[in-house]
């Protein structure tokens, strides 16, 4: 299998992750894995997941979600996303994802903040 998962960038000590078209549980132990990874040699203090892609999720993609949250909360820092469409976006509300973390539309809002 030659398909792209995931991608990841780091802009200073934010972390963008662009999640792929679909984010179940054959591959989210894969991001879980490399999400460790990056964390542990990186200073971080904000992930941003990018759903530009994603078309299809499952519980296994909230618990990553609930997981990073969690990790990053206990260290002060932050989880938002941006890109989620119309069906991915009401997944994570049903989730509770939205009670969480920050949404935005665009990628600069989601790692620089919303601008007033």
């Amino acid at each position: 299998m030659d398909k792209e998962l995931f991608t990841y960038e780091a802009e200073g000590t934010v972390l963008i992750i662009h999640l792929p078209a679909e984010l179940d549980h054959h591959n989210c132990l894969t991001l879980k894995y490399e999400t460790d990874l990056l964390l542990e040699e990186n200073y971080i203090n904000r992930i941003v997941f990018d759903f530009s892609r994603t078309e299809f999720m499952d519980s296994s993609g909230i618990g990553v979600l609930l997981s990073r949250y969690k990790q990053m909360a206990g260290s002060g820092g932050t989880v938002t996303v941006y890109g989620a469409g119309q069906r991915i976006s009401r997944i994570l509300k049903i989730g509770g994802i939205y009670r969480l973390v920050n949404q935005y539309e665009t990628r600069e809002e989601a790692v620089y903040g919303r601008q007033e």
